[in-house]
């Protein structure tokens, strides 16, 4: 049977016909593709354009004018390099303002954050008038900072204050807060630590409330107790949170000025300088009787530079710990 060899007529007009112009996009669509590329950038275009201007910007100012010998009235001087940093390094109130730095840091962070952990749980359980309790709980850092020293340095005054009265009647001779470098340290701490572990509070009970429920009735089932509970479901699930919570708190307590500042009525940090901290005597350096914003100003990158080590240092333990305890966790889920 013969077969026809023609090709078909389909073919014929699909090759004659010419090929088809690709199509314009329109401006609209090309708005709307960069609407969509660009727009998130520019919603948080303006927090860095803030962060650049107030805080790049001061940053690198202060490197420059610690180079030179800057004086609060004569203004910018000669070059000098890191001449005011090694003035400054030996300088035995330097050494003195980072010991108060970091003792009263200690004293202050580590209770502070225990304290909050407790009372975030306490807050979470069910209790009635949570509102009201919760609130009680950030009154506190709501008061002034000028307000809480003043009042502070009146109870722990060292001839009339309520606390030596009150350790009077236990048998315990009056302590001199003003006069001895490590109970001006307690004190100093105990203002910050009434400040800020609502506030620390607030921002862990956050975070428990974000824990999911069906983890304590699975606890409960088996028989846990609520020690058991809070030490082997709420502080895992917390570990994010308290990481935040100890970087945020070590940032502000090597920042200390306020509470040290307004504890006596000089506000130089004691007449032997036992409770002066670093900002302290950068305000001493720059405004005292050096009046120097170039050894100021050292100063001051020398403390910036302390804290991203610290902080680093608080992150990595942090982390470990918590990688660590999660390893350990698997490895008994496994057995």
């Amino acid at each position: 049977m013969a077969t026809s060899t023609t090709p078909p007529r389909l073919d014929r007009r699909a090759s004659s016909t010419p090929p088809r112009a690709p199509r314009r996009v329109g401006f609209s669509q090309t708005l709307g593709r960069w609407d969509v590329k660009v727009s998130p950038y520019l919603y948080i275009s303006p927090f860095f354009i803030l962060f650049a201007l107030t805080g790049l910007f001061p940053l690198g100012y202060t490197a420059f004018v610690s180079m030179h010998q800057w004086h609060l009235i004569g203004g910018q001087g000669p070059f000098v390099g890191f001449e005011n940093y090694a003035y400054i390094l030996q300088e035995p109130n330097f050494w003195k303002s980072i010991r108060n730095t970091f003792s009263i840091f200690f004293l202050s962070t580590i209770p502070q954050l225990m304290v909050a952990i407790v009372l975030a749980a306490m807050l979470d359980a069910n209790l009635r008038a949570k509102t009201f309790w919760r609130m009680g709980v950030l009154l506190p850092y709501v008061v002034a900072p000028v307000a809480v020293s003043l009042i502070f340095g009146r109870l722990f005054s060292d001839q009339f204050g309520i606390i030596n009265t009150l350790l009077g009647y236990v048998g315990i001779d009056p302590i001199g807060w003003h006069s001895q470098p490590f109970p001006s340290h307690v004190a100093i701490a105990s203002m910050v630590n009434f400040r800020w572990t609502g506030y620390n509070t607030l921002i862990l009970l956050a975070a428990m409330q974000a824990i999911p429920r069906d983890l304590y009735e699975a606890a409960v089932i088996d028989g846990a107790s609520r020690v058991r509970q809070f030490f082997s479901i709420t502080i895992p699930m917390l570990r994010p949170t308290i990481i935040f919570v100890v970087i945020t708190s070590t940032i502000g307590g090597l920042q200390i000025f306020d509470e040290p500042r307004l504890f006596d009525q000089l506000g130089q940090g004691g007449p032997s300088r036992q409770w002066m901290t670093t900002t302290m005597y950068i305000y001493e350096v720059g405004w005292g009787n050096q009046k120097s914003f170039g050894r100021a100003a050292a100063v001051a990158w020398i403390l910036f530079l302390i804290i991203i080590v610290v902080g680093m240092i608080n992150f990595s333990l942090t982390r470990r710990i918590s990688t660590d305890n999660s390893s350990k966790s698997r490895k008994k889920v496994k057995r």
